[in-house]
This record gives C-alpha cells, structure tokens and sequence, in this order.
C-alpha cells in the first residue's frame, strides 16, 4: 500500500530514510532549509522543498497534516526538533517519528507526542523506512545493496504448514536461516519443522523479493 512521507531535516539520516522510502515505491517530501542537501536529494524523492520547518506557515502551506508519517531527523538542534514535533502532531499528522540526541531529548519527544523515538546510532535509516512500511517486517539489515536479513512476523497462511510445503525459495524466493519460537532460538531448522502462531522467521533474499511479503 502506497503512502506518504515527509522526511523533515535531511542529514545522513534522514536522506537514509528518504530514499529508501522512496525506492519502495512510496511518495516521500523532503523539508530542509539548507539549498545544497535539497538540489542533493531532489531526483531520490517525490518532492524536495527549502523551507524552514519551525515556521509554522511554511509547514502549513505544504499540506503536512495530508500526510500519513512525518519524520523528523533534526538533531543538532533540540530545540527545533521539539517544536517541529510539536507542530505538525497538532496540525494532525497520525503518527511521528522524531530522532532524539539521547534519553532525556527522547522522554520530551514522547511526552509531547512524538508516536516512535528513535536513535541514529543505534537503528539505520534503511532498517526504520522498512519498519515504517509494513507491520510483519520486525527488523532488517541491509547485508548489500540488493540484499538483506530480516525477522518476519508469520503470516497467518504459514501457520501449522512445514519449511517443506511452504518452499519459501521457489515461492518467495528467499531463504529461513531460524525460526524465534518465544525465548528459543532454532538456527538452521529442518524442512520438517512445522511454523507456529507466534513464531518470527529471520530470512535472507533479494531486496525485490523481500518486499513483495512486506506488501501483504
């Protein structure tokens, strides 16, 4: 299901998100005031605008509350990133993503509204666009460019069903390295093991085929 983003600050991070968002297919508005990044990143997104986003008239006038998730990666400035936070979770955006400097700039964020908190240093910007889009992708690292490991949430078409009958190579083209099962962890299951309720599978593939089972 397509949806629209808008990437606010677009440092390392943020344009991380931005293109990745972009690259699944996804409308993605990029708002920073600085004229380099912007020209940088014009042809990666839907649309890439100077503006000063603390400027409650120029976030009014794109449209920002027309939009389903706002990002917001400024970082250097706590200040901005709570008032822009602030802003465009009244102006109605439903859900906001805000990245925090550390635990006291978080607990502010999440106090005055901000739905997701997250830390550069510790999440990737590929791995949050991914989360951000689909609910069964749990996490995702980007081994390469075209490939990457992620923990699926089991679909309920795959409960009770072994690796065998599933055949997740031919059918999705990916392979099961483990199934999480609760605490337990089963590395290189058989084809006999049969897919419970519940259960996470971590999968490796090609980016392509990885985001045709995040689409259902």
């Amino acid at each position: 299901m397509k949806k629209q983003f808008v990437i606010i600050g677009c440092g390392r991070f943020g344009s991380s998100v931005a293109k990745t968002l972009y690259s699944m297919g996804h409308e993605v508005l990029v708002i920073d005031r600085n004229e380099e990044i912007i020209q940088a990143v014009a042809e990666q997104v839907t649309h890439a605008v100077q503006a000063d986003a603390t400027d409650e008239n120029s976030i009014k006038s794109l449209g920002i509350r027309n939009f389903d998730v706002a990002v917001v990666t400024i970082g250097s400035n706590i200040q901005s990133s709570i008032l822009v936070t602030l802003m465009i979770k009244e102006l109605g955006v439903e859900y906001v993503v805000a990245k925090a400097q550390n635990e006291l700039h978080a607990k502010v964020l999440y106090k005055i509204g901000a739905d997701r908190v997250v830390f550069p240093e510790r999440e990737m910007g590929v791995r949050v666009a991914h989360n951000l889009v689909s609910s069964n992708i749990m996490d995702y690292i980007e081994l390469a460019p075209d490939y990457s490991i992620v923990e699926i949430a089991t679909l309920h078409e795959w409960i009770g069903k072994s690796l065998r009958e599933l055949d997740m190579r031919s059918r999705y083209g990916i392979n099961v390295m483990a199934i999480k099962r609760g605490p337990n962890i089963d590395i290189s299951p058989m084809a006999t093991d049969s897919i419970e309720e519940g259960d996470v599978l971590v999968v490796i593939g090609h980016n392509d085929d990885i985001q045709k089972i995040e689409r259902r």
